[in-house]
């Protein structure tokens, strides 16, 4: 049994919560503030309320960490691209490592993102994004990438023992992919569809606890289509009438995940169309 801190209770991270309580483990979440706190489910009754864009941050985590003994922290809030603020992710994530520098905690579990990679087609490995390459090829990493791999780089400079998961597009309860596809100026024929469902997602975080020290991982359903096929499929599952976006043959990266298979793990869904 361990006990484990979740900073970020919301779609991935609460029923993660839920998954890891039910396990026996000792949880304890956290959300932005005291509203949002009270939407917990009663079974998770260790909850706290932790804002990392204020000032004290980190005191505020070390507190909690060591209030409660905590094992493992795993760090899994999005970095707020859509709301303009993704610049301050980096920043969340050194608070979050200064908060348990000198502490008991014996692992950080980070939910990245596969938006790390360069903008070019080709196979996406762990080894092609990383801050260094960020900065030297400029013209390739968009801004959130180096936002990304700046968080990233805060906790392998850590000294702390870490699993770096960089998880592709999510999808699940509530996120169905056919939603996305009225919001789509158009979809590509020759682009790879890089998504994950939830329930792997959260499986991958299970794994990444036991089973895997001191790596950085991709996580993306390994079988997949291209995106043309894949939203359409998604539109007959959900029995959704929408207009389709224009179809174009622009090619894309594809997230490569054999290093993850090699470490042992095991998804539930082998493919992107039998997860929807």
């Amino acid at each position: 049994m361990k006990k484990i801190l979740i900073i970020g209770a919301g779609w991935l991270g609460l029923p993660f919560a839920q998954q890891l309580s039910a396990l026996k483990h000792q949880v304890i979440v956290t959300r932005r503030s005291t509203d949002s706190l009270s939407e917990v489910p009663l079974e998770l009754e260790n909850k706290a309320v932790l804002d990392l864009a204020n000032d004290d941050a980190a005191k505020k985590v070390r507190a909690i960490v060591d209030n409660n003994a905590i094992d493992i922290v795993v760090g899994s809030f999005p970095p707020g691209f859509r709301k303009g603020s993704g610049e301050e992710y980096a920043q969340q994530w050194q608070k979050i490592v200064d908060g348990i520098k000198d502490s008991a905690v014996q692992k950080v579990i980070m939910v990245s993102s596969t938006t790390v990679y360069p903008n070019q087609p080709g196979e996406m490995r762990e080894d092609d994004a990383t801050l260094a390459k960020a900065n030297c090829e400029n013209a390739l990493f968009s801004d959130k990438a180096r936002v990304m791999l700046q968080a990233e780089q805060s906790l392998l400079d850590s000294g702390k023992n870490f699993t770096i998961l960089r998880l592709s597009g999510l999808f699940g309860p509530h996120r169905h992919p056919a939603r996305f596809v009225p919001h789509l100026k158009q979809i590509s024929s020759r682009a790879p569809a890089n998504m994950l469902h939830l329930d792997d997602a959260i499986k991958a975080l299970l794994f990444a606890i036991h089973a895997v020290d001191q790596q950085v991982l991709n996580v993306s359903t390994p079988t997949t289509v291209d995106k043309a096929t894949f939203y359409q499929a998604a539109l007959e599952s959900a029995q959704l009438k929408v207009d389709f976006p224009p179809v174009v043959a622009v090619e894309d990266k594809r997230i490569v995940v054999d290093k993850l298979l090699q470490s042992g793990f095991q998804f539930q869904y082998q493919s992107t169309l039998d997860a929807l």
